[in-house]
C-alpha cells in the first residue's frame, strides 16, 4: 500500500536519458496511483467519487491536461516534512465540455483531506490566472477540510489571492463551484463569490462555524446536514443553486449548463440550430392560463410551450418559488427567462424571489445572454416582516439589475402586472426593449376593488348602498384604466397579442435585437444597493 510519506529515490539524477525517462514514469504513475487503495476505498464508501473519477465525468474523454502534478509543498513542522505527496492534494489543468475549453480544479480529499496550504493554493491561483487570460469556464471540484493548520498563515494567504481572483474573473469567465464534501470556514467564500453553487445531498455540505461550535456558542443542536446541507442552502438560504441525490447526476447537469454559457463575457452564447420552427403555434397557452386572475396555475408550462422543444434549466428551483429564473433557447438562441410563478404566493415579488430574480439578471447581462420577462404579478409582498427585513432595499436591486442591462430584453404581460412591481419586472418605463400582452392583461397601479376603495372612499362611505357604489366604482376603474388597450393606445406596450402567437412573437423580437449595442455612461462601477 502507498502511504503519503516520502516516496524512494527515483528521481535520477544521472544515467542515460532513457533511464531518466523511465524514472518520470515512475513517478509519474506513483502520482497517479495517489495515497493509495485503502485511501480510495474510504472515499467511495462515503458515496464520494476521486478527484480524477470526478474530472474524467466532467470532461470530455481523453481531453484533460493536468499542471504541476509533480508539485509538493515545502512546509516544515508537526511531521510535514516527512509527508510530501506529489499534487498537493488539487489537481488542476483544462480539457473540454462539449469540445469547448474550460479549466478545472479538483481537491483529492485523499490527501491531507483536501486542506489548503501554501503550494496547493498556489496551483489553484495559476489555473484560475490561466482560465482569466484565456477567457474560458473555471469549474472548482470542492472536497476539502479548509486550511491546512499546520501551515498557519499562509494557508489563509492562500484563500484571499482565491477570493481575490474570483472578484476579477466575476462577469469575465462563467464560474462554477460543486461541492462534494464539506466546505467550512473562509473556504465557503469561494463558492458564494462564483456564478453557480450545485451540491450533492448527503454528502457536502457548506457552514462559517460547524454544529459543535453553533452548540457552544447558542446552545443549539443540530447535524451537520442541517445546519448546512444540500437542500438547506436549495431551499432556505438560497447559497446553492443546484441540488442532486449523487455526483454522476450533478456532473452531468454541470456539462449541460456550460452548453448554455458562453466561454466569456466577449462572446455571445453558443447557437444550436434546432427542429422546433420559431413559427411554432402556441395555442395551449390560451387554456393554460385562465382569464380570472385570481387562479394559479404553474409558469413552468408556460415556459415549456414557448422555448425549444420545451427544454429549460430551472436556476434556485427550490428557493424564492413565487419567481422563476431559468435558461433556455428560443429558435436556437440561449436566453433567461425570468417569471413570476402563480402557483406559489400568487407570484408575488418579496424579499427573497427580488434577490433571486437580480442576480440572475445580471448573470444574463454580464454574458450576453437576451431576457425574457414573463409577468403576471400582483405587486410586493406587504407585512411587517418584509418592511423590516429591507423590501424596499431588495427590491431596488431587482430594479437596479434590469436597469443597467444592455442585453436584448423583451416583456411579457400574461395576466395583471399592478404597483411597482409592474415596473420592477421589466417594464418599457426601465427600458425594455420591447413590450408585449395578452388580452387578459390588466396593468395599474393596484387592483380595481382596491383602487375604487381608495379614490371613492367617501362617496362609498356616504352612499345609502355603499356595496353597490363599490361594484359600480370597481367596474367604472376595469372599463377605464384596467382595459387591455389602455397601456398600448399610450405606447407602454408594443403590441397586443394572441396567446397562440407568443413563441412566434418573441423569437421575431430577439432576431431583429440580436445585433442590440447600448453602452452605460463611463463610471469605475456603479453603486447598487447591498
Amino acid at each position: 500500500m502507498t502511504t503519503l510519506e516520502e516516496p524512494a529515490a527515483v528521481t535520477a539524477a544521472t544515467g542515460s536519458t532513457r533511464d531518466r525517462t523511465a524514472a518520470l514514469h515512475a513517478v509519474r504513475e506513483r502520482m497517479l496511483r495517489g495515497p493509495g487503495e485503502q485511501a480510495t476505498a474510504a472515499q467511495h464508501a462515503k458515496g464520494k467519487l476521486t478527484a480524477r473519477e470526478r474530472i474524467g465525468l466532467l470532461l470530455d474523454e481523453g481531453s484533460f491536461h493536468e499542471i504541476e502534478p509533480l508539485r509538493r509543498h515545502r512546509a516544515t513542522g508537526f511531521g510535514l516534512e516527512a509527508r510530501r505527496p506529489h499534487t498537493d492534494g488539487v489537481v488542476t489543468g483544462w480539457g473540454t465540455v462539449h469540445g469547448r475549453t474550460v479549466f478545472v480544479y479538483a481537491h483529492d480529499f485523499r490527501i491531507f483531506g483536501g486542506s489548503l496550504g501554501e503550494a496547493h493554493a498556489q496551483k489553484i491561483h495559476k489555473i484560475m490566472d490561466m482560465a482569466i487570460a484565456a477567457g474560458a469556464p473555471l469549474v472548482s471540484l470542492n472536497d476539502g477540510a479548509g486550511a491546512r493548520i499546520q501551515e498557519g498563515v499562509t494557508a489563509l494567504a492562500g484563500y484571499g489571492g482565491i477570493f481575490r481572483r474570483n472578484a476579477t474573473a466575476s462577469g469575465v469567465i462563467p464560474q462554477i463551484s460543486v461541492m462534494l464534501g464539506p466546505c467550512a470556514g473562509g473556504a465557503a467564500y469561494s463558492p458564494a463569490l462564483t456564478d453557480f453553487v450545485f451540491m450533492v445531498r448527503e454528502t457536502s455540505q457548506m457552514f462559517l462555524t460547524g454544529p459543535d461550535v453553533v452548540q457552544a456558542v447558542t446552545g443549539e443542536t443540530i447535524g451537520q446536514d442541517g445546519l448546512g446541507g444540500a437542500d438547506v442552502h436549495a431551499s432556505v438560504s438560497g447559497v446553492a443553486h443546484f441540488a442532486f441525490d449523487d455526483e454522476r447526476g450533478c456532473l452531468e447537469e454541470v456539462r449541460y449548463l456550460l452548453s448554455l454559457l458562453p466561454q466569456n463575457n466577449r462572446e455571445a452564447p453558443p447557437f444550436r440550430p434546432t427542429g422546433d420552427p420559431a413559427d411554432r403555434p402556441t395555442e395551449a397557452l390560451t387554456e393554460l392560463v385562465p382569464a380570472d386572475g385570481n387562479r394559479p396555475y404553474d409558469m413552468r408550462a408556460v415556459i415549456a410551450e414557448i422555448v425549444d422543444h420545451g427544454e429549460f434549466l430551472e436556476i434556485h428551483e427550490h428557493w424564492a418559488s413565487n419567481v422563476l429564473c431559468a435558461l433556455a433557447r428560443v429558435d436556437g438562441r440561449v436566453v433567461g427567462v425570468v417569471a413570476s410563478q402563480p402557483q406559489s404566493l400568487a407570484g408575488v415579488l418579496d424579499i427573497d424571489a427580488s434577490e433571486k430574480a437580480a442576480r440572475f439578471v445580471q448573470l444574463c447581462d454580464a454574458f450576453n445572454i437576451p431576457l425574457v420577462t414573463l409577468v403576471d404579478v400582483p405587486g410586493f409582498l406587504p407585512g411587517v416582516g418584509q418592511e423590516h427585513g429591507g423590501i424596499i432595499r431588495h427590491g431596488a436591486k431587482l430594479l437596479y439589475a434590469y436597469c443597467n442591462a444592455t442585453v436584448p430584453r423583451v416583456q411579457l404581460i400574461l395576466r395583471k402586472a399592478y404597483g411597482g412591481a409592474y415596473i420592477v419586472m421589466d417594464s418599457r418605463s426601465v427600458g425594455a426593449d420591447l413590450s408585449y400582452a395578452w388580452p387578459t392583461n390588466e396593468i395599474a397601479v393596484m387592483g380595481a376593488a382596491g383602487a375604487a376603495e381608495v379614490v371613492f372612499r367617501r362617496e362609498i362611505a356616504t352612499a345609502a348602498d355603499p356595496e353597490a357604489v363599490r361594484a359600480e366604482r370597481t367596474r367604472a376603474y376595469e372599463n377605464e384604466l384596467m382595459h387591455p388597450y389602455h397601456a398600448a393606445e399610450r405606447g407602454l406596450v408594443d403590441d397586443v397579442i394572441d396567446p397562440a402567437r407568443t413563441r412566434s412573437v418573441i423569437a421575431a423580437a430577439l432576431a431583429v435585437l440580436q445585433s442590440k449595442h447600448a453602452d452605460l455612461p463611463d463610471r469605475k462601477h456603479g453603486n447598487p444597493p447591498l
